[in-house]
């Protein structure tokens, strides 16, 4: 294509739609948009997150400055024409009038093309969560919990739950007094945990799979164990213990691992004020703490999955590898 860059996934769409060839250019660009495509007035090639073109509109020829219809590359790409051809082989170039399976066998594109079996498809086909009601995904501040648990849930039809932090009054306030502000935080964040969990958890959809929270009632412990004075802390605890059994648990709790240095990368580049004041020792206790209540769940229902190599939300492939290991399936079906 002329220039250096990573490998393209291409697929064909064939698309019913009433509406004039404008307005299809229109939502095809703002879909574009959307995903972070930013187009450029160059004419040059180069890598982009998406690239949508549209090849064909019935028998139609257009030419106008905006859209060319047939897509005049159409017999020059072997990504296009190979995909084109499994949705219908005997479509006719209506300018060419050949059919497409012969534009196929006839074009000068010599490019390697991989047919993807599985990848572009939605991975409940190739990995089951039937088993678990409840997931709860935890991890240390910076982690991802919130990222994975919204991937899961639109993949897998879940229920939704994500902790309302940006609703604790106290939440900023810690992080410039940690001594005065510690108590009134753990609790505010306790009750709304509290009430959160009983409420959606509690309350049936008769839609939706599962339920997928990124969150557990437990973090209230943990973080409380490492904020507060061990007078306060014994109190927390045994309020937390009271609440906390009328809770219901997660059918599986996954724990993402992720080293220090990344949480703090991750936590700088979202860009929320008050967490700027983080530091390494604090995440290290957090995380001590989370391995602490991990070591005592029964392995069957506990995860920890190390995602320090991994960019689930940018590489499909770290993110299949984490279904995989929720699952236990290989996925290769």
């Amino acid at each position: 294509m002329g220039f250096e860059g990573d490998d393209f996934l291409n697929c064909v769409l064939w698309v019913q739609s009433s509406l004039p060839p404008k307005q299809v250019l229109q939502i095809v660009h703002s879909i574009e948009t959307e995903m972070g495509r930013i187009r450029k007035k160059s004419k040059a090639y180069e890598s982009r997150p998406i690239d949508i073109d549209v090849l064909l509109i019935d028998d139609l020829e257009i030419k106008t400055k905006a859209l060319t219809i047939p897509h005049p590359e159409i017999s020059n790409r072997r990504f296009v024409l190979q995909p084109l051809a499994e949705v219908n082989s005997q479509l006719i170039h209506p300018l060419l009038n050949k059919k497409v399976i012969k534009l196929l066998a006839e074009t000068s594109d010599n490019s390697e093309i991989e047919k993807q079996s599985k990848w572009l498809r939605n991975p409940r086909q190739d990995y089951d969560l039937s088993a678990f009601n409840y997931i709860a995904i935890e991890g240390n501040i910076g982690a991802g919990k919130t990222s994975l648990a919204e991937r899961i849930a639109a993949d897998f039809n879940a229920k939704l739950i994500l902790e309302r932090f940006k609703d604790n009054a106290f939440l900023a306030k810690f992080y410039e007094d940690k001594a005065r502000y510690a108590f009134p935080l753990e609790m505010a964040f306790l009750a709304d945990r509290y009430q959160q969990l009983l409420e959606d958890i509690n309350q049936f959809d008769l839609f939706k799979d599962c339920v997928v929270t990124d969150y557990d009632a437990y973090k209230s412990l943990i973080f409380a164990k490492v904020t507060l004075q061990e007078e306060e802390f014994n109190l927390y605890k045994k309020l937390f213990h009271l609440m906390h059994k009328e809770l219901a648990k997660p059918d599986i709790y996954v724990y993402l691992y992720q080293h220090t240095d990344r949480l703090l990368a991750n936590i700088k580049a979202r860009g929320r004020n008050y967490e700027q004041r983080i530091e390494a020792g604090y995440l290290k206790q957090i995380h001590e703490g989370y391995l602490a209540f991990v070591k005592g769940q029964p392995r069957d229902k506990v995860r920890i999955i190390d995602i320090s190599e991994m960019d689930f939300v940018q590489n499909r492939s770290d993110y299949l590898k984490i279904l995989k290991q929720i699952t236990g399936d290989t996925g290769e079906h």
